[in-house]
């Protein structure tokens, strides 16, 4: 039997499958554009391979678009199919559980699936960084470190993917607070991976939390070759840069970027439009007025308010349709998250908690119900890391929390939020937090009417 990559048996038949597998695992870990054109290929050349359509079904799922559902449904009925009629191997079985239960609206029941795999084959990097993403929609950031660290040994110097791993392992050592030893392991890894955008998107994860722009915005221009030629992820490294900028309180800079790089392609992938909507919010709430950048969002957006896949997306979506004032299509969301919160699974228990508060929070908010939009918003902080994503891009809701509850003149509950907010940022003080506290410090000085 051969072995790819990852040191892991493989039922492929011939040299060239190997190299195609071997090739779109790397462009996987890396982000890279060709990673559907390599498992096309494969498939192709060997379409009883069932690993592959197990791939394929996880990797449609991890887009978080309603119509690539069929599309995994489809590739797990061929991978079971494949699994009735050919021997595999135990980590092939397992990427079709984890498919079959995330299809059965078990993310956490895949993750599962997708451990027991890694606790055979250790040194298996697509599978840890499988892992690593499910769990990263989840929020479940002190499980991907976990998950990544038990593997750690097991990707010594010797090993192909080790610069891949190390820039989970920074983003997972980031997102739990470990700053200096995030940015240590980070540049590690991409000393080995030179095309991670990963890997140094963690590093910039660590100069925006540490309230460094300088170095972030250094970092990124310094190390183009690390995700210029990824895919859409390169949109989300330019988003990085653009927060960087805001924080220097360039805004115009950042504005620019949004329409020079961010928004060069006008695609509706839900992190595209999480960029988007997410700066745009960050630039109104510094009092720049966007024009009608929202629109352009918004038409996407309610293309998506049945969609249901993923909390995190759908919030952003409703930013887009908040900014533009979509009112029927708002109304519409709200009604579908009345309706999903009554269903079961992981997902339905974040849309009821913190979605709901959280969704009715953005339209209180962009109606100028401030009272009301801090209540519901901080109804959901407790819970809002479960939606996905990372700390810098939740923070956007944090950010309107906190304004929301200076406008309504709720200034001791604004405050503790922004020391609650510093204290996860290792007690860095960014721009942000500094104008903020200085506002509270003004109108208390303001004697009461």
């Amino acid at each position: 039997m051969r072995t790819d990559i990852c040191t892991c048996p493989v039922t492929l038949s011939s040299a060239d499958a190997l190299e195609d597998w071997n090739a779109m695992i790397v462009a996987f870990l890396a982000h890279g554009t060709q990673t559907p054109v390599h498992l096309g290929a494969l498939l192709t050349a060997e379409p009883e391979f069932a690993m592959a359509h197990a791939a394929r079904g996880m990797f449609s799922l991890m887009m978080g678009r309603a119509e690539l559902v069929e599309t995994a449904r489809q590739a797990l009925a061929s991978a079971q199919d494949l699994q009735r009629q050919t021997e595999i191997t135990a980590r092939e079985a397992g990427w079709i559980v984890a498919l079959a239960r995330w299809l059965d609206g078990s993310p956490t029941g895949a993750i599962a699936a997708l451990e027991d795999v890694l606790a055979t084959f250790t040194a298996d990097t697509l599978t840890a960084k499988a892992s690593h993403g499910i769990r990263f929609i989840l929020g479940d950031s002190t499980g991907m470190r976990a998950s990544i660290e038990r593997v750690l040994s097991a990707h010594g110097d010797d090993h192909p993917c080790r610069g891949y791993l190390l820039g989970c392992h920074a983003f997972t050592l980031e997102e739990t607070g470990e700053y200096k030893a995030a940015e240590r392991v980070g540049h590690a890894g991409l000393a080995l991976a030179h095309d991670d955008a990963w890997g140094l998107h963690a590093v910039a994860h660590v100069h925006d939390m540490t309230a460094r722009p300088d170095l972030g915005i250094a970092l990124i221009e310094d190390n183009t070759a690390a995700w210029s030629g990824s895919n859409n992820f390169r949109y989300h490294v330019w988003w990085h840069k653009a927060l960087l900028h805001l924080d220097r309180c360039e805004l115009d800079v950042a504005l620019g970027l949004y329409d020079a790089q961010i928004r060069s392609d006008k695609t509706d992938d839900y992190r595209d439009i999480s960029n988007a909507t997410s700066l745009l919010m960050r630039l109104e709430l510094e009092g720049v007025n966007v024009g009608r950048r929202w629109a352009e969002l918004a038409d996407h957006s309610e293309k998506r308010v049945e969609d249901g896949c993923l909390v995190f997306a759908d919030l952003h979506y409703m930013l887009a349709l908040t900014g533009a004032e979509r009112g029927s299509a708002q109304d519409a969301m709200m009604a579908r998250f009345a309706r999903d919160a009554k269903k079961s699974g992981d997902m339905p228990v974040r849309i009821a908690n913190p979605g709901e508060a959280a969704l009715a929070g953005l339209n209180a908010f962009a109606e100028g119900r401030y009272d009301v939009a801090f209540r519901h918003l901080a109804t959901a902080r407790p819970a809002m890391q479960s939606i996905g994503g990372s700390h810098a891009q939740r923070d956007v809701f944090e950010r309107m929390t906190i304004d929301a509850g200076l406008r309504a003149g709720r200034f001791n509950e604004a405050e503790q939020i922004l020391h609650d907010r510093l204290a996860v940022r290792g007690g860095n003080e960014d721009r942000f937090a500094a104008v903020r506290f200085d506002k509270i410090n003004y109108a208390r000085r303001i004697p009461a009417q």
